[in-house]
Order: structure tokens, then sequence, then C-alpha cells
């Protein structure tokens, strides 16, 4: 018998990873490309553009929440900035034309939290130049496993990597000789578990392997203005555990991720360096049209453009704020108040933390 190679090894271990937690996981060909030899030769610098939640208009209970232009122009005010070699966000929701989603009783009144955009949508997105999703929350299964299915097929469709769902837990892929793995986690039903770090640090490990560069994503933390900060504990949310994320994000890095993107709580939180690796707490409201509140810090967020070394070590950052409201939607903010949130929390959450914000709008490292 021949002896396995890491692609069967990366493969078996996934499957048995994820069964520990009483699911089946399997791991789609797709994402197991390119996996025998690691490239020698990299990029000095790898530029990685980072947003929070976006949802572009869903259908669902009624088509009054779709934008009135039909989502064309959602990203127009920020195209210019949405470039570089990984450009990421965090898919709030399914793609999906049609059906009805248990998890909504009342559908008259708007209180209906169930998000499936029109499958044409997908294309914006594409078209506004992002390559990299996370699928790993709590309104991707709005509408069930049709949800969860057609979304990935139209994901595939479109050449879009993607990850977080227990039968896609990661995706390797390659961009200019770079080769680079996407995993996400979440606390909610069918995605990968924020809350089982044993089994997510073993994950980070063997995808680190195979790879230069692991790129992290979460899903956690409570949600709203009351919960800004970075707390070092478990979160409770509506009596769900959401996870420890200040432990999480350290825990994965330990295991060899080389960035760390959360998102979850709706709100802009702080930044970290931690082993010279980059974390996000929370991104926030990027693009997220109908059914969300986008009152004080909810509707404010940043877009950040990261810049790491070959070994994906953190360089430098550049914020660029943007905010959002239900007629206006999403476009640039002059008084750069995304910036300045996370500055703030950044010296109250870490305040021997190693990062410079001297400069406006920019986050550098202290020499």
């Amino acid at each position: 018998m021949k002896p396995l190679n890491t692609l069967a090894l990366l493969f078996l271990s996934t499957l048995w990873l994820f069964s520990c937690e009483g699911n089946r996981a399997s791991v789609p060909s797709t994402t197991l490309l390119h996996t025998d030899t690691i490239p020698k030769v990299i990029k000095d610098t790898i530029s990685i553009t980072a947003v929070g939640d976006i949802m572009l208009g869903s259908a669902y209970p009624t088509k009054a929440n779709l934008p009135a232009d039909d989502a064309i122009n959602s990203f127009q005010a920020v195209s210019p900035y949405l470039k570089g070699d990984l450009i990421f966000g965090n898919l709030e929701g399914c793609f999906l034309n049609n059906g009805k989603s248990t998890k909504c009783k009342d559908t008259v009144s708007n209180s209906c939290f169930a998000f499936r955009m029109p499958e044409r949508y997908a294309g914006i997105i594409k078209e506004a130049g992002f390559n990299v999703l996370s699928i790993a929350n709590n309104h991707v299964g709005d509408f069930g496993s049709k949800g969860r299915t057609t979304t990935m097929k139209i994901l595939d469709s479109l050449q879009i990597n993607y990850a977080g769902l227990q039968s896609h837990p990661f995706q390797i892929f390659e961009i200019d000789s770079v080769k680079y793995a996407i995993c996400a986690f979440a606390p909610n039903e069918n995605t990968v578990s924020i809350n089982n770090l044993a089994a997510a640090k073993e994950l980070v490990s063997r995808l680190k392997q195979q790879v230069n560069i692991v790129v992290v994503s979460f899903h956690g933390g409570a949600e709203g203005a009351k919960f800004e900060h970075v707390p070092r504990a478990n979160e409770i949310f509506y009596q769900e555990n959401r996870g420890d994320v200040y432990r999480f994000a350290h825990g994965v890095i330990d295991a060899g991720a080389d960035i760390v993107l959360g998102h979850g709580p709706h709100v802009t939180r702080a930044v970290e360096l931690y082993k010279n690796k980059f974390i996000a707490y929370s991104l926030g409201n990027f693009c997220t049209y109908g059914m969300f509140s986008l009152k004080g810090p909810n509707g404010i967020a940043p877009l950040l453009q990261i810049k790491l070394n070959g070994k994906g070590d953190f360089l430098s950052a550049e914020v660029v704020s943007v905010k959002q409201d239900k007629i206006n939607r999403l476009r640039l903010d002059d008084q750069d108040a995304a910036f300045y949130k996370i500055k703030t929390l950044t010296d109250t959450d870490f305040p021997d933390h190693q990062l410079d914000f001297s400069e406006n709008g920019k986050i550098g490292r202290k020499k």
C-alpha cells in the first residue's frame, strides 16, 4: 500500500475533526486544488482589503426590502478602494430567488430577520472585486439547505473563494504564485464552530502546512452598540454562546494563522497585533440594506487595506471610513468616524498595543 500524501492526510483529518462535534463534514474536491507543494517564491508585500457584513437586499418577506436600483450601485461610492490581492467580506445571508423561511412566524410586521438575496446579486459582488467571502454566520441558513447549497453553487460558478460551512470548512487557492487558505467559524448551526478551539487550531495548523498565508474569519461576539469592547470571556447573547473571540483569535494565530478578520457584532471593534499578526475583532456593517439598524455606531464601519509581508507579518493598514443610512446607503465618511472608533477602542481594550495611530487614517507599527 502506498503511503498517504499530505493532501489525503488533510482530507481525512478534516473529516475526523468535525465528525467529533457530531456532524459529518465533507470537503469538496474544488477546495483542495494545488496543495501538493508550497510555492517557494512569494511576493514581498501582500495586500488584503477587508470589510464586514454584506447583505444587498432581501426579497423576503417582501420585495420592499430590495433597493430601488436593484443593488446595482451598492458599492459605487467605494469601488476605487476595493483593490488588492484578496478582497474579503462576510456574506450575511444566502443567494436564493424563492422560498419561505421557517425562522419567521410573523412576516407581516418588520420583525422578520431572514435574508435571501436575489441570485443575480452575486454578480454585483463579483463585479465589485470580492474574491473571498465568509459564509459562516447566523443568516446563511435562514432558508435551510436549499439556501446554503444554492449559495455555494453560485459562488463556485463565479470563482469566488469561500468557507465556513461544515460541508465546506475551508478553501485553498492560489493568486500570483502565492498559495492561500481561507477558513471561517461561527457559533451557528451547520457552520464550523467558533466554540471548538481545539478543532479550529488543528485545522489551521494543517492548512499552514499546505499554504503560504492562512486567513481566518470568525462571526462572533454580542451584537450592538453596548458591545463595542472586546471582553476576554465567552459572550452570551440571546442565550447563545457567541464565542470568546479574544481567546479564539490568539489560539488560531498560535496554530499558524496569518491574519484574523472578525465580524458579527454589527459595530466596529478594536484591532490588535499578536505575534506580529493582525486581528480585526469586528468590521461592522459594511453594505447592509433593509432590516439592519444603522443608528449610531451601527452605521459606521472601516474598509481596511492591509499590507502583510511575505511571511504574513503585519506591515501597515489604511482605514477608509464609510457610513450608511437607509436613504443615502453606503458612502465615504469625511469625518473618519470608523478610524477614530478603532483608535479609541484599541487604546482602551489593549493599552499595551504595538500599533501606531498617529497618522490620520493609517495604522502602523510602533518603532
